[in-house]
């Protein structure tokens, strides 16, 4: 027993100290959950509370334009963040069996940097979705308000975090290139959807939008398993956490489609 918690406080010092290398600490919002928790705490408030009682006799905004330019820009910044994946060196160290391997050469290390900085992006970029669901209040969708969108804005914003933080290396980046590549897809349906209704002709493939999400699920815990079975130099405690979240996503999003499109067909 000694022995094990012995491996599992090394293994979690070697991931300090790699923090440390990149200094992300000293990074926006990185020293402390305290702002990050602040900005979820703020928006759940918001989207459960304070937000439908302000409009409960207001008109709804309409936010056409808004809609429009935060969803082209959704959908630019996704492009971006996707091709960091493709810079030199990145793909092949998000895919590697290192595992966090303390004895990194330089190169492998300025490598880290630039995926852990591109993570800091993908943070952001979480912290910014968050207004989906405040524009879904604002518009007095309320019904766009399920306890799947609100749990899944909540989770993936305090997820990538919690990878940045704790994780500095490439078993976060792959989750992450696969969501912001999802996002450019789900970005662009909404950008359509936000020019007005004669855009509706082509938005025929609303349903496997969903089916594209559930595959990413599938592929994000296949990838969490092996980093398990690999035995890397992760905290297992966060990871087994992670594998049980993307579990319910997988349910969550499955009884949506089941429920939106299986049941329509019978």
């Amino acid at each position: 027993m000694s022995n094990i918690i012995r491996l599992v406080v090394n293994n979690y010092n070697e991931i300090l100290e790699a923090n440390k290398e990149i200094m992300i600490d000293s990074w926006p919002m990185m020293n402390s959950p305290g702002p990050m928790l602040c900005i979820v705490g703020t928006y759940l408030a918001f989207v459960l509370k304070v937000g439908p009682k302000m409009m409960e006799k207001r008109p709804a905004f309409q936010l056409k334009n808004v809609l429009i330019l935060y969803n082209a820009i959704q959908v630019l910044f996704s492009i971006w963040l996707t091709h960091k994946a493709f810079e030199p060196g990145v793909a092949s160290l998000m895919l590697s069996p290192k595992c966090n391997n303390a004895n990194r050469s330089l190169t492998d290390l300025g490598i880290q940097t630039t995926v852990t900085k591109a993570a800091w992006w993908y943070f952001i970029a979480k912290l910014v979705e968050l207004l989906d669901t405040v524009f879904f209040v604002l518009r007095k969708k309320q019904n766009q308000v399920t306890f799947l969108h609100v749990y899944h804005h909540t989770l993936t914003a305090i997820f990538s975090w919690c990878y940045l933080k704790f994780l500095p290396g490439e078993q976060g980046a792959l989750i992450g290139f696969l969501n912001t590549f999802v996002h450019i897809v789900m970005y662009s349906y909404y950008l359509i959807a936000a020019l007005g209704p004669q855009y509706k002709k082509y938005l025929w493939w609303k349903k496997y939008m969903t089916w594209i999400q559930l595959v990413q699920f599938f592929l994000m815990l296949g990838y969490q398993l092996m980093i398990l079975a690999m035995d890397c130099k992760v905290p297992r405690a966060l990871t087994y956490f992670f594998i049980a979240n993307t579990i319910i996503f997988i349910y969550l999003f499955g009884n949506f489609y089941r429920k939106s499109y299986t049941k329509k067909q019978v």
